[in-house]
């Protein structure tokens, strides 16, 4: 059953571990250590240089109401996808190589045919799992990577990845389900404990799948649009000459056409026409969609713009 509150950056660590156990395993893929005291997420996150608002999305999808209500924009991409290589780790060098050892242990093969069935359908299954996460880390995480970097891709996009995803998890449900109903042999503490492991692999895979189809493939949707609108605004900024990009400082400012005027050496009539032009080379006729395309293009600094309105 999902916890309704949602954890915020206000919280303290300690806290969240200690009523959500399963919280160590997304701290040790964000590279979270232990030790940290009374300080709050905000503070440790900060710490392990992680960001805050990333850690708290994947929290609350995991261990709150399941609902997913801060902006995609509020998740960093690299932290997602670091948190996505390690836990890709934690599954192919540790959890899926215990579990073998442990039915390995569990089950005698030179003694039964179906012992000796379980193995292969385990280990056909963790290449299974290898292959999927093999396809991640050399297609789908460079392809993260080229946009991180301002690179737009046109022979791949986030759509294939979510064509072809799906879950890994599907497969131990029916081993759980083998070695439960048809395995020969009398209850023995290596076997359940073999057994315990796959379920929670199961759940720990399922929680995977979802962190990637919740958040991974809607932040990497989101990211793809901006860069692949960037080429776009820089054309539009360059298409402009250095009086336009004057003009439009000055009407961000909140400069009548003759304080421009003024401040520019120029006529009125001459700021007029520079408007019309900016206009039609932008599609934007008003003051205020000025103000936010010369923020995004980095013509006037967001202070300058709060010392206009407080004057106002």
């Amino acid at each position: 059953m999902y916890q309704t509150e949602r954890y915020t950056s206000n919280d303290r660590m300690c806290d969240l571990v200690s009523e959500h156990y399963a919280v160590l395993q997304i701290m040790s893929r964000f590279s979270i250590s232990l030790g940290f005291g009374d300080r709050t997420i905000g503070e440790v996150c900060a710490d392990h240089r992680v960001d805050a608002s990333t850690f708290l999305a994947v929290v609350n999808l995991l261990i709150g109401n399941g609902q997913l209500i801060q902006p995609m924009s509020d998740i960093s991409v690299a932290t997602l996808t670091q948190y996505l290589k390690n836990a890709h780790r934690y599954f192919l060098d540790f959890r899926l190589p215990s579990i073998r050892r442990k039915l390995i242990e569990a089950i005698d093969c030179s003694l039964s045919d179906v012992s000796f069935a379980i193995m292969r359908y385990y280990d056909e299954y963790v290449a299974e799992v290898q292959k999927h996460m093999a396809y991640e880390e050399q297609t789908v995480f460079p392809y993260v990577e080229s946009l991180l970097e301002g690179k737009p891709q046109s022979d791949y996009s986030i759509e294939i990845f979510r064509s072809l995803h799906e879950t890994v998890a599907d497969h131990l449900k029916e081993l759980k389900q083998i070695i439960i109903k048809y395995y020969p042999t009398h209850t023995t503490d290596e076997l359940n404990d073999a057994l315990f492991d796959i379920f929670t692999c199961e759940q720990e895979l399922t929680a995977h799948n979802r962190v990637e189809d919740e958040l991974f493939i809607s932040a990497i949707e989101e990211l793809a649009a901006r860069v692949e609108l960037a080429p776009k605004q820089e054309a539009e900024t360059e298409s402009l000459s250095a009086r336009e990009k004057e003009i439009i400082v000055c009407v961000v400012k909140g400069l009548t056409n003759k304080e421009i005027a003024d401040e520019l050496y120029i006529s009125t009539h001459t700021v007029i026409t520079h408007r019309r032009n900016i206009a039609s080379k932008l599609q934007i006729h008003s003051a205020a969609g000025l103000t936010i395309y010369a923020i995004v293009n980095k013509l006037v600094d967001l202070s300058e713009i709060k010392e206009t309105i407080t004057r106002e």
